[in-house]
């Protein structure tokens, strides 16, 4: 529960509004797309973002944000072997697909099949290590949909964890039609993505790998390209897609999802998150992340709009505090915020204070003793005006508040005092009221 302050200040931060949204400024070649600012949460640009299109292998991020997660619980290690199932092996030996091949009478680790998977795209080895967490590829892919749920990927339907197309799995495809294939947006994409980078930023040192070889159980070594053509690191023939500060993340393919990237660069701690999907050729789809990367960078600046343990100025730049040495406590931001802003323009940004009402009395004060930096609610930070794209989430506005100074509970005989001044003046009321 929350209490709204209504605290309002003005900042000279734009957004697009919904005319310029509408008018498409990038004018990509790409059904879909979306970019956003990862370290605000703020969306820079969407186009049909939450409309639904096969995602081919950028299923795999989620197949990798599962194995992350099962490294950072301890239920796996790198190291940890991995068997080879029937099926699995079939799927590996298929070289039509993204594969490296694998046996069945070899035990790989975790650790050569992530590479694999993340480098690669390898198909077989991306089964492996689903059927290695979740026992069989069905209950694994039961887990991608309760994780996608949790992140709130609304359209997300998975029905394997590859982003192969169940024509192509026949048989064993683990649920759907034989015509079937995942579903995503992407802005469920987006979302992803703005998981695995923060809850697992190590992802990133092996999606950024240009090129490593494949040795394990095979007679000689395997040379893994890196699908993502935008990665330093390649030769001179490739230096048309490299984008410097690019480090991940995932590349897709199929005939029914044409050619799609899900992107992310990095330039001085301003990280950028991009998708496109339903781009018309393998060069394409880095042309057009490129262009959503520029716009990124050359029509954004990073800037600080609240500081930690800055004091908040206003007409509520404080709370009433029952029974302490001081009636106020002065509030503060409890993080940094950032955002990013449009070069050249300005519009006014707004937020408003939401106090914690498990903090406050029945009479809406806090009571003492209250702690320097107790965390007491919220600044909610919304545009004053126009609209704007919004936020990945809806928690990326909202920046806690917390009490400035620490306030001191008043001893036991102020307290009588008060109390006894209050119910005299209580009773002068009631008596008041009479006449």
């Amino acid at each position: 529960m929350a209490l709204i302050l209504g605290l309002t200040f003005a900042f000279q931060i734009p957004f697009a509004s919904k005319a310029e949204a509408a008018s498409d400024p990038l004018g990509l070649k790409a059904k879909s797309a979306i970019l956003v600012d990862f370290n605000s949460g703020q969306i820079l640009y969407e186009k049909d973002a939450d409309h639904v299109y096969p995602p081919a292998s950028m299923t795999k991020i989620m197949t990798e944000y599962l194995v992350m997660q099962a490294l950072h619980s301890k239920k796996l290690t790198w190291d940890t072997p991995v068997s080879i199932s029937d099926y699995t092996y079939k799927i590996s030996q298929n070289r039509s697909f993204s594969n490296v091949p694998l046996k069945k009478d070899y035990h790989y680790t975790v650790r050569e099949l992530y590479e694999a998977m993340a480098i690669y795209s390898a198909n077989g080895a991306t089964i492996a290590l689903a059927e290695k967490v979740g026992g069989t590829e069905k209950h694994f892919v039961d887990l991608m949909n309760k994780t996608a749920k949790k992140f709130g990927m609304q359209s997300a339907e998975y029905i394997n964890s590859t982003g192969l197309e169940n024509v192509d799995l026949g048989s064993d495809a683990p649920y759907g039609g034989k015509d079937a294939s995942n579903q995503l947006s992407a802005k469920d994409l987006a979302k992803l993505a703005y998981h695995i980078i923060k809850d697992y930023p190590d992802a990133l040192e092996i999606s950024k790998i240009p090129l490593k070889q494949f040795t394990a159980g095979v007679d000689s070594p395997i040379q893994m390209v890196n699908w993502n053509y935008m990665l330093p690191g390649f030769g001179a023939n490739m230096a048309k897609f490299t984008y410097e500060g690019v480090d991940g993340l995932k590349t897709g393919h199929t005939d029914l999802a044409d050619y799609c990237f899900t992107g992310t660069v990095n330039r001085n701690g301003h990280r950028l998150i991009s998708v496109v999907m339903g781009t018309p050729s393998d060069p394409q789809r880095f042309e057009q992340t490129r262009a959503l990367f520029d716009y990124g960078y050359n029509q954004f600046t990073e800037k600080t709009l609240a500081k930690k343990n800055q004091r908040i100025k206003g007409t509520q730049k404080s709370v009433a505090v029952h029974d302490g040495k001081q009636d106020r406590v002065p509030l503060a931001f409890g993080k940094t915020y950032k955002a990013a802003v449009l070069n050249g323009e300005s519009s006014a940004l707004t937020y408003k204070v939401v106090l914690d009402r498990s903090k406050l009395n029945k009479d809406g004060n806090l009571e003492a003793p209250v702690k320097k930096g107790e965390t007491v609610g919220y600044a909610e930070v919304t545009p004053k005006g126009g609209n704007h794209y919004g936020y990945i989430y809806h928690s990326n506005n909202k920046v806690p508040v917390i009490a400035a100074e620490q306030v001191e509970r008043n001893n036991w005989f102020v307290r009588m005092i008060k109390g006894i001044g209050a119910f005299f003046a209580s009773i002068f009321s009631w008596i008041a009221g009479l006449f």
